[in-house]
Parts: structure tokens; C-alpha cells; sequence
């Protein structure tokens, strides 16, 4: 049996597998998590109030391995060069082992720095096997208009910041249930446009497998979730969404493709780089756990648990489709419109809502207070 030729049948068998085998391999992980007590305990910082399996992205990586797999199988894989195929096998092996790498903290509680150094190492050995930053196109910086190449060292050291600086970007998004798994399956989506947009259909693939499994998962991980990905699964999609982007828009940095991953994972680098400077400015570690975060703030200025994940879901959704318009993709302007009526009604309610929840907390409070009185007068 061969899949059809056409690069957008492979990337929707794709998306569609891996959903499949993700929603029916989490509740068989749920239960293997609960019996060897793999779970993770409720906390001053956590949102949660009882045990979860913290596990779950055992699930994920097999769904994503599963329907690499089967595209393989059934000849999906012959619509790319040899080298194009390549870098695929290299990207899957990161990932499985950026998913060990967090397995291990989930199991054993490993310090920053050692997970750290790990990180490190396979960026480079991953590096050593093609998936690598290699070139920047920036026309101002060039006379002539051709590619600045990247010495092997400078190509190293950009390629082993972009690989760890996404994967502890997810990592530390993963604060509240669904929020990780939805803005990587919100970005995996946007890339799979994108690189198909720049006719880099071995990113496509990857990519569309990404957004099957992350979007698979959120159907257990949504508040209120039944289980958590843990640093595994969130170390698992950083580290594959990053490789993506660079085996497809950002292989060379052109002023477009330098833009368009960037674009749609802005959201969580830039809460990730404002934390760090937060910890700094206070004198602590980068590594120091605290509530910093972006959904943190959202949560203390009183939107709801689901409001906040939503709220953050939907600009990630709007600033892939600002990508999709840089690429040049087909129908950008039509989700866009539509991104950006999604986000304002979405905002405009929310606002609604917590003005609405405010006054009513108002009102009761001054209730309370105002009939303590004539009870007080009762009884004395």
C-alpha cells in the first residue's frame, strides 16, 4: 500500500495518526502511572490539588514515533531527497532523547544543571548530523546579496542556543493544564503551513505529526486534566518544534525565514526571557521556581484557569497566522481576518467576564458585611 503523492495527504495521514494513538495510548499510561506512583504532588506553585500522573508524555512520543513510522511504511517518505529524509531519522532521535532527558528529572528530580549540560550535548551531537543553523541571508548586511555562511563554531554555538532556548521556553509554559500541549499543537500547525508555504515538506511532515500528538494529548490534559505531560513530554515538543524550524523555515536565516519561527513561538520565548531577568534583577537563579510567568499574572489579575489557557492559546494563533502572511501563504489574509476577529472577541468577552465576576464578589462581600450587623444587635 502506497500513500498518494501529494505532500498534503502525508501531513493530514500524519496529524491523524498520531491524534489516534496518543487519545488511545493516555489512559493506558494513566494507569501504569498511577501504579508505580509516577505522579505529581500538589504544591504551594501548582494549581493542582491532588496527585496527577505526571507521565503523560510517554503517550506523545509514541504517537509521534508511531506515525513517523507508519508514513514510512506506506512510502510517504519517498516524496523527499535522501538527505531531506535524514535529517527527519536525526530530529526524531533529538527528541527521543531530549524525552529521556526530562523522563529522568519527572523520576528522579535531577538539579537545573545537569538537565542542563544534557541538553547541551545532544544539541551539538544533533548539530554534528545536519540539523543545524548554517547561513544568515540579510540583504543590509551584505553588498553583493549573498548568505553570510556560519563558521562551524558560530553555526554550533546559534543552533545549540535555538534547540535549548525553545525546549526550557515550553518547559516552563507547562504551568497549567492544556497550556503547553495547546500553544506547541497551535504552533505545530502554523509551521506545517509554513513550511509547506516554502516548499519544505520534510519540516511539513514532522510538524503535522507534532500537532497530532500535542492536540491528542490536550484531549486528557484540558482543565481539568487527568494527567501531565511532565518535563519529559514538555522537553519532547520544545526541542522537536525548535529542530523543526530548523530543518524547515529556519535552515538558512533568511530576513523571512529568521522571522517566521520566531513569530509563532514569540510568545513563550518572551515570557521565558522575562522571567529570567525578573530572577536576576532579584539576585537568584534563572532556575529559581517562582510565579513569575505570564499565565501566573493572568491568574492573579482574576482570570479563570480556562480563560487564562485560552487567552494565551489564541494569541498564539494569531501570531502564526501574522507568519503565514510573511510566508506569503495562500489565503494569509482570509486567517488572518479571522485570527484577529477571534482574538478581539475573545479578549472583549473575557474582560466582560472578569469585570462581571469582580462586581458580584463586591456585592456579596459587602453583603456579608452588611448583614453581620443586625446579627450582632440580635444577640447583644
Amino acid at each position: 500500500m502506497n500513500l498518494p503523492a501529494s505532500p498534503i495527504v502525508v501531513a493530514s495521514a500524519s496529524f491523524l495518526v498520531a491524534a489516534g494513538f496518543t487519545i488511545g495510548l493516555v489512559p493506558l499510561v494513566r494507569r501504569l502511572g498511577l501504579h508505580f506512583g509516577f505522579t505529581d504532588q500538589p504544591d504551594a506553585r501548582k494549581q493542582h490539588s491532588k496527585p496527577i500522573v505526571r507521565v503523560g508524555g510517554i503517550a506523545m512520543v509514541i504517537g509521534f514515533v508511531l506515525s513517523l513510522s507508519a508514513i514510512w511504511v506506506l512510502g510517504g517518505f519517498g516524496l523527499l531527497a535522501p538527505e531531506r529524509d535524514q535529517l527527519i531519522w536525526s530530529t526524531l532521535a533529538g527528541s527521543l532523547c531530549f524525552f529521556l532527558i526530562g523522563l529522568a528529572d519527572d523520576l528522579y528530580a535531577l538539579s537545573p544543571w545537569p538537565r542542563l549540560a544534557g541538553q547541551i550535548c545532544v544539541a551539538a551531537a544533533i548539530w554534528s548530523q545536519g540539523v543545524r543553523i548554517g547561513a544568515i541571508d540579510l540583504p543590509w548586511l551584505t553588498s553583493n546579496g549573498s548568505a553570510i555562511q556560519l563558521s562551524d563554531g558560530l553555526s554550533l554555538l546559534a543552533t545549540v542556543i535555538w534547540l535549548v532556548g525553545i525546549t526550557n521556553a515550553i518547559n516552563w509554559l507547562d504551568g497549567l493544564d492544556g497550556l503547553a500541549a495547546g500553544v506547541a499543537g497551535i504552533a505545530a500547525i502554523g509551521l506545517v503551513s509554513v513550511s509547506f508555504s516554502l516548499h519544505q515538506v520534510a519540516a511539513g511532515f514532522l510538524a503535522a505529526a507534532l500537532a497530532g500528538c500535542s492536540l491528542g494529548f490536550l484531549r486528557h490534559n484540558s482543565n481539568p486534566a487527568r494527567i501531565f505531560m511532565g518535563d519529559g513530554g514538555s522537553y519532547f515538543l520544545g526541542f522537536t518544534l525548535a529542530s523543526i524550524s530548523i530543518v524547515g523555515p529556519a535552515k538558512g536565516l533568511t530576513t523571512v525565514s529568521l522571522l517566521l519561527p520566531l513569530l509563532i513561538l514569540s510568545l513563550p520565548l518572551a515570557d521565558m526571557s522575562a522571567v529570567i531577568m525578573g530572577r536576576l534583577r532579584a539576585g537568584r537563579s534563572p532556575f529559581y521556581p517562582d510565579r513569575r510567568h505570564l499565565h501566573h499574572r493572568l491568574l492573579r489579575a482574576g482570570f479563570s484557569h480556562r480563560r487564562t489557557v485560552l487567552l494565551i492559546c489564541v494569541f498564539t494563533q494569531w501570531l502564526a497566522s501574522i507568519a503565514l502572511v510573511v510566508a506569503n501563504a495562500e489565503m494569509r489574509f482570509l486567517w488572518l481576518a479571522l485570527t484577529t476577529a477571534i482574538l478581539v472577541a475573545t479578549v472583549v468577552v473575557s474582560r466582560r467576564q472578569l469585570q462581571t465576576e469582580k462586581a458580584l464578589r463586591e456585592n456579596t462581600s459587602q453583603d456579608l458585611v452588611g448583614g453581620s450587623t443586625p446579627l450582632g444587635n440580635r444577640h447583644g
